[in-house]
C-alpha cells in the first residue's frame, strides 16, 4: 500500500545529536535499499507557499500556507509498505519524528488493484 509521509517541523524543537535522533542520510539509504521509499524531497519554507482557491469562479491566491499551524511541512516521501504497521515503523525511524512530526496518509487504492 502506498502512503504519503508528510514531514513536519516543530520550530520549538530541533533534534540534536544528544537525543539519539537518526541521521537523515542513513534513513534515506536504508529505506531506498529496502525499496520502501519511492520518492521524496524537501520543500521550500511556508513563506514561499501559494494557496489557490476558486470561489464563485474567481481564482483567489494567498501568499503562504492555508493553515495557521505551529508545525510546518518540511518535505514529503512516498512509501510503498505492506501495511500501516510497516509505515509506522518507517516513519518512526525518520529524524523528524524525534523533533517534529510525521503524518502518514494512505493513498486511495487504484481501481485496477
Amino acid at each position: 500500500m502506498k502512503y504519503l509521509m508528510l514531514v513536519c517541523t516543530d520550530p520549538d524543537h530541533t533534534p540534536g545529536q544528544d537525543d539519539g535522533a537518526p541521521d537523515i542520510e542513513d534513513w534515506v539509504k536504508e529505506m531506498d535499499g529496502r525499496g520502501i521509499r519511492l520518492t521524496g524531497s524537501r520543500t521550500r519554507p511556508a513563506s514561499d507557499a501559494t494557496t489557490v482557491r476558486v470561489r464563485d469562479r474567481e481564482v483567489l491566491l494567498t501568499d503562504g500556507p492555508y493553515a495557521e499551524t505551529k508545525d510546518l511541512m518540511a518535505g514529503f516521501d512516498i512509501l510503498e509498505c505492506a501495511d500501516l504497521d510497516e509505515a509506522i515503523e518507517v516513519a518512526s525511524k525518520h529524524p523528524m519524528a524525534w523533533g517534529g512530526m510525521i503524518e502518514l496518509r494512505p493513498f486511495w487504492p487504484d481501481e485496477d488493484e
